[in-house]
């Protein structure tokens, strides 16, 4: 089963005014011993390689019902969402811009390539769900794509550019550990960082309103619980995400075992399937 995707596009900078800057000592006194909380988020992160998989595997459960991510790249469909094709490991769409910014990154590095011929039409169908010279052929041909490793490579660094790296390093500003900058990832995947109320960032400006983070001295645990209520409350403004299962048997599950390093093994559920990882 494939799942509804979510974003609005707004591929601005995540971080800039959004991330807290980082009070200088007026004195030469000694540091503040670190807290556990700190010690943890400062130990991994998300974007150590082990834990990176792990996410890829998490979002792909929900995404596309399966832990193999990597079958992914040559995914395309639409599903009826209000934004076009959504295809590739991390849904990119064709009426959000993402899925324009990839081709044309792929035509950048790999001139003349099978999708290239495409890019006036998703120039045309970008904040659509129009299908627009892209039909009959666009499909197949993605599919085709998705054979070249060089489309693969370039899939991969429009996910990190757009949607991993911002929440990770977000997520490390906060002062957050593995699982939360998991869960700035997952949101930021499914609702974009655009302006409107249910994105990213505002999402996150609903949970400070509640609670502090690590880096403002809050406890972390209360910090994401805020977080979440907050995305779910997003998710329930769309009828594609309504079902918050990804928050609430996922995420959630994580948070009340206290496993805010993501550690294996992980036993979860998305929209009624089972996952494991070992």
């Amino acid at each position: 089963m494939f799942t509804p995707h979510r974003k609005t596009l707004a591929i601005g900078a995540l971080l800039g005014s959004a991330l807290l800057a980082v009070p200088l000592a007026a004195h030469a006194t000694a540091a503040p011993a670190p807290t556990a909380q700190t010690v943890a988020a400062a130990a991994a992160g998300l974007d150590d390689p082990a834990k990176k998989e792990i996410a890829m595997k998490i979002v792909s459960s929900a995404e596309n019902s399966s832990l193999d991510w990597k079958a992914q790249y040559k995914y395309i469909e639409d599903i009826d969402d209000g934004r076009g094709y959504t295809a590739g490991i991390i849904g990119f769409c064709s009426g959000t811009g993402d899925m324009l910014d990839l081709v044309e990154y792929y035509t950048q590095v790999k001139p003349g390539n099978v999708l290239a011929k495409y890019l006036p039409a998703l120039r045309r169908v970008d904040g659509t769900d129009s299908h627009a010279g892209l039909d009959p052929n666009f499909t197949k041909d993605w599919a085709k794509a998705a054979q070249d490793a060089e489309f693969k490579k370039a899939q991969d660094h429009e996910r990190d550019r757009v949607y991993f790296n911002p929440a990770v390093q977000q997520g490390k500003s906060d002062g957050i550990g593995v699982l939360g900058q998991f869960v700035y990832y997952d949101a930021i995947v499914m609702h974009g960082d655009g302006t409107d109320s249910t994105s990213f960032r505002n999402i996150r400006k609903r949970a400070l309103s509640k609670a502090k983070p690590p880096s403002q001295g809050g406890n972390e645990t209360a910090y994401l619980n805020a977080f979440l209520d907050a995305r779910v409350w997003a998710m329930k403004q769309e009828e594609a995400h309504s079902d918050t299962s990804r928050v609430d048997t996922a995420q959630r599950v994580f948070l009340k075992k206290g496993n805010l390093n993501l550690n294996t093994p992980l036993d979860w559920k998305v929209y009624g399937d089972s996952f494991h990882i070992g």
